[in-house]
């Protein structure tokens, strides 16, 4: 029996995104789990976030994937900052992702399942997407690379997660203890 994980990514644009997501679900499905993903079947129009939520309760862990979206030759963060204390700075040559990416996982957070985020490299690291915040490194990854995984220690950070959601599982089917 596969166990059932929240698989977030926004719909890739690359062929290297293509690649890379089909890989992460390949490694996952060698694991036993079974990748849950939004789709036309259980998304909510009116709600999507009511739908998001009813196929995240099911599972017992997320897998996050932040590919690069939208680019920005310059951004301006904190634009005409006038408070003491404050001051506006510029990027040049970055990618923002979907917002779904910072949702989705602070949804699992607020549900206790185990999260793991990996983000494409030079997609903007914050929120969510700065390294730790949800627990577990955020390792960085390049599409292009001809093996992407190769890039950050994958397979233990992957065997990590996967233990932490067999745990989750297992906690799930476990009659409560009253002392």
């Amino acid at each position: 029996m596969s166990i059932n994980i929240f698989l977030s990514f926004p719909t890739p644009h690359l062929i290297g995104q293509k690649a890379f997501i089909d890989k992460v679900e390949g490694y996952v499905r060698q694991q036993g789990l079974n990748p849950c993903t939004l789709s036309i079947s259980n998304y909510d129009m009116d709600a999507p976030l009511a739908g998001i939520r009813r196929l995240m309760i099911g599972c017992c862990g997320l897998l996050a994937v932040a590919f690069k979206r939208s680019f920005a030759n310059d951004l301006k963060v904190r634009y005409g900052a006038d408070l003491a204390g404050t001051s506006g700075s510029q990027l040049h040559d970055v990618w923002l992702t979907s917002p779904y990416s910072q949702i989705e996982p602070a949804m699992a957070y607020q549900l206790g399942l185990p999260i793991l985020i990996m983000r494409e490299r030079g997609v903007v690291a914050e929120g969510v997407l700065e390294r730790g915040v949800t627990g577990l490194y955020c390792p960085e990854f390049d599409c292009s690379a001809e093996n992407p995984f190769e890039e950050f220690d994958s397979k233990a950070l992957l065997d990590q997660w996967t233990g932490r959601v067999r745990t989750t599982y297992e906690n799930r089917g476990a009659a409560p203890k009253y002392f």
